[in-house]
């Protein structure tokens, strides 16, 4: 068999929602470049599938034939410009049909909780990947195995590539292996939270243990996620699509265990006015220009200071320009209550611009703080909206929302008709059109517009992960773990975490569910006694009835205290003459062939995470020698695994170590021959 080449290796990896595929492996693993939605769409005829939705259309002949592609919208037809009629044969219609790219009606998903529902669908979808990459005719294959696949489906797919596409080599490598070989470790416990589902696995020394594969944990996923925003949101007017992007937006967190939530400050505090956006707080808040969010205004008769002036009752001495009569104070006899009123005033005025500041710096102060701290944040979102109701006359265009569509393009101004040339003016008019509907046709093929809108969301955006979601994968973890028979590789499973999968995007997941680890079954190592973890299953635990305490022995050793007793046997056991008084040579030796067997059972229970217990849990780290994986992050890791694994199974090895099926194994074999060389 020739060797393959990097640029022709071929790597699918279905998901549940989204499928990710690439052709070639390039020098530095990179993300996967084709992301496809795991969807398909019924076609016309009954069996087969269609990758995007396909509508029927129906249009007059006249309007096909001018290159109309939308709806008419009362244009006139170039027969009406040139003063004929519409024959009766342009007025029969036509039916076309066309690709809607965003819409998901009727949409079938052939994976659901990991397993394949619709094989038909499936087989179609890798086909459209296939065809997409379009790779060349020598191009092995490897496809990310779910471990919800069972045998049989281990073989359909081998059989389905195989004779639908003549690959020369065929590869399925496990989910969990793949993100092991990502994170270059041979054991690791891979938590893969995904869209509705979360699967535990438990990789030691690159074996897949079989201790709970296939049944994943429900309700743990992304989807559950977004069902618990909705939950808490639902009564304030969001839907599910605005919880979705709210769970993928920074403010929506997962707080630590025990953490509280923030709450609204009280009314009076300038705290309060800062986070919700209240003009006033506290008896007696002076309804200020500034607190509404104009400008302040200057000295005068309508200066924002002491009691407005709209409406108000001028005072003994002044007239309606607000300047001061003085002779009418003195006459009056009132000086002293007038200055003393002044001082009040001033003295009010300088209160005022002192709270002023005080809410000033209350409200920064408010914005310095920490997102888990603050009771109220904003929320920007997209809302999805077809074009024909953005309008209400039926036309195509923005509401003038902020949408990203830019608006119905400008018309051009049809020449009169007057003009030196009738035939040349409805020439510009026709082409005029033509451009009118290929803009209408660009728009039809979108088919909606994004709308972006602002809303205040409160502390529910805190329990994205509420509902006991961390501390079922946590109990999941723990059964995984303890469920290893070779109890000393343990404590490495609990130090090599490895949370994968896009539902963990979820800011604070990790942080979260590691924590959730440590408050539950984290022990200090100083709290470990030798009689509460150290002691083997078959020793008895000393009781308060004298009968396990030593007895004093009455010969006199010249041995030193801290003469290991091991040593001390096997060097006197080949001299009597060493030996300690009343003890033979075959004493010695029983005695030697009893401690080494206690060697051996306390070395067989000894371990660092105390059996059940661990006493430490760290979160893998990501190799440093993968750079384009450092700001999207760890949770498609499995295709970085992919990559590796490619790489070493068809570049490197051969296939000298089984690592792939090859053509002619297949023709002698069958499918069942996938058994023998899957990862």
């Amino acid at each position: 068999m020739p060797p393959f080449k990097d640029e022709h290796v071929l790597i699918i990896a279905p998901g549940s929602q989204t499928t990710l595929a690439q052709l070639g492996l390039p020098e530095s693993f990179t993300p996967a470049r084709l992301r496809i939605p795991t969807r398909m769409f019924p076609a016309e005829r009954k069996g087969e599938w269609e990758p995007m939705k396909v509508r029927e259309r129906k249009f007059s002949k006249a309007a096909t034939r001018d290159g109309i592609n939308g709806h008419n919208d009362g244009d006139v037809t170039m027969g009406e410009t040139n003063g004929t009629t519409t024959s009766a044969e342009d007025k029969e219609e036509e039916t076309l049909y066309e690709e809607d790219p965003t819409s998901e009606e009727g949409a079938v998903y052939p994976l659901r909780d990991g397993r394949v529902v619709d094989w038909s669908c499936f087989f179609a979808l890798l086909t459209h990947v296939y065809n997409t990459l379009s790779p060349p005719f020598h191009t092995p294959i490897l496809v990310i195995a779910q471990p919800q696949w069972k045998l049989q489906d281990h073989e359909n797919l081998t059989q389905f590539f195989f004779e639908k596409f003549k690959t020369p080599a065929f590869c399925l490598i496990d989910s969990a292996l793949a993100i092991s070989y990502a994170y270059a470790t041979p054991t690791a416990t891979v938590v893969d939270v995904g869209y509705e589902k979360c699967e535990v696995s438990i990789v030691n020394e690159y074996f897949v243990s079989d201790l709970g594969r296939g049944t994943p944990l429900l309700d743990c996923g992304g989807e559950a996620m977004t069902q618990r925003l909705l939950k808490f949101l639902s009564g304030k007017g969001f839907t599910r699509d605005m919880c979705e992007q709210l769970k993928k937006n920074p403010i929506c967190e997962v707080l630590l265990p025990g953490a509280e939530l923030p709450v609204e400050a009280e009314a009076g505090n300038p705290a309060a006015a800062a986070s919700t956006g209240v003009t006033g707080s506290g008896d007696g808040h002076r309804e200020s220009i500034a607190a509404q969010g104009g400008a302040l205004r200057g000295p005068g008769a309508n200066a924002d200071a002491g009691e407005a002036d709209e409406g108000r009752e001028f005072k003994d001495g002044e007239d309606d320009d607000g300047i001061l009569d003085v002779a009418t104070i003195v006459a009056s006899g009132k000086t002293s209550e007038f200055l003393a009123r002044k001082e009040k005033e001033k003295a009010d005025r300088a209160a005022a611009r002192k709270k002023d500041a005080a809410d000033a710096a209350a409200a920064s102060k408010e914005r310095a703080l920490p997102n888990s701290k603050r009771a109220k944040a904003n929320f920007h979102y997209h809302e999805r909206r077809p074009l024909e109701e953005l309008n209400a006359n039926g036309k195509r265009s923005t509401d003038g929302e902020g949408g990203q569509d830019g608006g119905e393009p400008k018309r051009q101004k049809t020449p009169e008709p007057g003009a030196e040339n009738d035939a040349q003016a409805a020439e510009n008019a026709a082409a005029i059109r033509k451009e009118e509907r290929k803009e209408e046709r660009r728009r039809n093929r979108e088919g909606t517009a994004f709308i972006r809108k602002n809303v205040e969301v409160g502390p529910e955006r805190f329990q994205v992960a509420s509902g006991g979601i961390l501390d079922q994968i946590a109990d999941t973890i723990h059964q995984r773990i303890s469920s290893v028979p070779e109890v000393n590789k343990r404590s490495d499973l609990w130090d090599s975490l490895a949370i994968v999968g896009n539902g963990s995007r979820v800011k604070g997941f990790k942080e979260a569910l590691l924590a959730t680890l440590n408050a539950r079954y984290l022990i200090s190592p100083s709290s470990a006694t030798i009689f509460s973890s150290e002691l083997p299953s078959n020793f008895t635990t000393p009781v308060a009835t004298g009968a396990n305490t030593p007895q004093p022995q009455h010969h006199a050793s010249h041995h030193g205290p801290g003469v290991n007793p091991l040593l001390l046997a096997a060097t006197t056991a080949s001299n009597a003459n060493l030996a300690p008084p009343g003890h033979s040579q075959q004493q010695l030796h029983q005695h030697l062939q009893q401690q080494q067997y206690y060697q051996q059972q306390m070395q067989s229970h000894q371990h660092s995470s105390h059996a059940q217990t661990p006493t430490s849990i760290k979160l893998l780290k990501l190799p440093d020698y993968f750079p384009e994986w450092k700001d999207i992050g760890v949770e498609e890791a499995v295709f970085l695994g992919a990559q590796v694994a490619a790489k070493v199974v068809f570049v490197v090895d051969q296939g000298l170590s089984k690592g792939f099926m090859s053509r002619t194994e297949y023709n002698e074999m069958g499918p069942q021959g996938i058994h023998e060389s899957c990862l």
